[in-house]
């Protein structure tokens, strides 16, 4: 099959966060060789894609456009442009990505369905927001943008500061999430016919954790190699053989999110558990990094799938 690997438009001195863009277009151009397909690779850039296209005649695009102009929420253009166009492509359409972007819209459709997910807090109102210990998030990026060890506050007065003065440093919108102190879980889905492949599940754990430093995945963790975060953030599996009645209700929950938000292709969904063994939905992301020492391929090698395996699976899915 022709295919086209089309990823974000990435400047030279663009963050690590938009580099891994390219190390995952490189690795999939070549799991793709490595299945039989004719891959290529281009940057998406609205004012051109129709040339791409005519140049490349894909049969199928595989999508790796996080970002447009180093903005994450302006990804589901790519899906909408390429859907305009009738060239089918792998991953979530632009109506579920433009969607489980935005992190207040996606929580209210959770909390409306019946699914656990922390209280939140959005501006101008910021209704809710008391003393409990909150942290505050982007409302629209991804890749962990502004967390950090401050990100995680106690009480209005610090929550609002905090809001403020990410807006005023990085720009964009911010909302404040209650704080779930617990374990962390990140899952991969792989559709599979109708429905997900739930993968082997994630556990992120903290260890040889600083006293009083929040236990998060913040962004020195998933970029900063020298990082007290990157180096103490230990990926581990097994939930589904220690405790398989956890696992079950991860299980359950994911593949209600799945028909909730119209999913396809893969996706990753991250959980903190509370102190009772409730699993609360963080996150919804529909266009996770697929890079070969991700999380997505580091679940999909303990399901038993080589990485141009896995590659292949996102094709078949989509073709």
């Amino acid at each position: 099959m022709r295919v086209l690997v089309l990823h974000s438009d990435i400047a030279p001195d663009a963050p690590p966060e938009e580099q891994d863009t390219l190390i995952a277009a490189a690795a999939v151009v070549q799991a793709l060789g490595q299945r039989g397909h004719v891959a290529a690779r281009a940057a998406f850039r609205a004012e051109t894609l129709d040339r791409v296209l005519a140049a490349h005649a894909p049969e199928l695009v595989f999508n790796l456009v996080e970002g447009v102009d180093g903005l994450g929420r302006l990804a589901p253009r790519a899906p909408a442009m390429l859907a305009d166009r009738g060239v089918r492509f792998t991953g979530v359409g632009a109506g579920p990505m433009d969607l489980t972007n935005d992190k207040p819209r996606t929580k209210q459709l959770l909390r409306g369905a019946g699914l656990a997910t922390p209280d939140w807090s959005v501006p101008p109102a910021w209704a809710g927001l008391d003393e409990r210990r909150w942290i505050v998030k982007s409302a629209l990026e991804d890749a962990s943008l502004g967390l950090d060890d401050g990100c995680v506050v106690t009480g209005r007065d610090a929550a609002l500061a905090r809001a403020a003065a990410c807006a005023a440093s990085l720009g964009g919108d911010w909302f404040a999430e209650e704080f779930v102190d617990g374990r962390e879980f990140n899952i991969a889905l792989l559709q599979a016919g109708d429905g997900p492949r739930i993968l082997p599940m994630a556990e992120m754990r903290f260890e040889a954790w600083p006293g009083g430093k929040p236990r998060i995945v913040g962004y020195a963790a998933k970029w900063d190699e020298g990082s007290q975060g990157w180096n103490g953030t230990v990926r581990r599996f097994g939930v589904e053989r220690d405790e398989p009645e956890l696992a079950a209700r991860l299980r359950a929950a994911c593949g209600k999110i799945w028909s909730l938000f119209g999913l396809t292709g893969f996706v990753r969904v991250d959980f903190r558990i509370d102190a009772g063994g409730t699993p609360f939905i963080l996150e919804v992301n529909a266009n996770p990094g697929i890079a070969p020492d991700a999380g997505f391929a580091a679940a999909a090698a303990q399901a038993g799938m080589h990485y141009p395996e896995l590659i292949d699976a996102i094709v078949m899915a989509a073709a």
